[in-house]
């Protein structure tokens, strides 16, 4: 490969290994066993959002917690969760059709999948130090989250509160019938994702190359 001067000369240029082989490392660090058992672990999980269930019972806290405190690469951590919660709200939309359709791409999609980028990073506080105590208020903390963060965003949004300090305590108030639902499905599929993980994890060394 070569670059052309503006005086006509030319000089050769090569990649530097050091950043080949960074790429060549971080193309696989998802296709260990340890991070390719986390993805389909997470895929799983978000996909069990087509089954019934309560209102706001749901796996999206608990996977952005799990692949947060699992992956090794930070970057994967953030991706699988997003694209596992994406691939799951396309088949809802396939599902349920227009009535779910209009959800996708509007304010309160975004504001959740916000909040999913932020329990990711919250996660990471989990890294190396995932104790059964910890899970537990670490999903509690992700719950409250979700609630102020995506309620937030329908009374920022939604014309039927009005812009001021009682509207957004309606708005609230509104959102606590299904606040117990979201903190049970969170501690539910942590206890499913991060109690699994780790049972597997001691039975199979092999899991934990490319994991925390």
């Amino acid at each position: 490969m070569g670059v052309r001067y503006a005086n006509g000369s030319c000089r050769k240029t090569r990649a530097h290994p050091m950043n080949a082989s960074r790429s060549s490392a971080s193309s696989t660090q998802l296709f260990a066993p340890g991070p390719l058992l986390l993805a389909g672990m997470i895929v799983v999980a978000a996909l069990t959002r087509l089954l019934p269930h309560p209102p706001n019972f749901s796996p999206v806290e608990a996977i952005a917690l799990f692949g947060g405190a699992y992956f090794a690469s930070k970057q994967w951590s953030m991706v699988v969760p997003l694209l596992a919660l994406l691939v799951s709200d396309l088949a809802l939309g396939v599902l349920h059709g227009a009535s779910y359709a209009a959800y996708l791409g509007g304010h309160t999609f975004w504001s959740v999948y916000a909040c999913i980028a932020l329990s990711v990073v919250l996660g990471f506080g989990l890294r190396g130090k995932a104790s059964s105590g910890r899970v537990i208020g670490y999903s509690l903390a992700g719950s409250v989250l979700f609630f102020v963060a995506t309620n937030f965003a329908v009374w920022l949004w939604d014309p039927l509160y009005p812009k001021t300090g009682a509207g957004l305590a309606a708005c609230y108030a509104a959102g606590i019938p299904f606040f117990r639902w979201t903190v049970l499905g969170t501690l539910f599929y942590s206890a499913l994702l991060f109690g699994g993980f780790a049972l597997l994890r001691q039975r199979v060394p092999a899991l934990r190359a490319q994991t925390v």
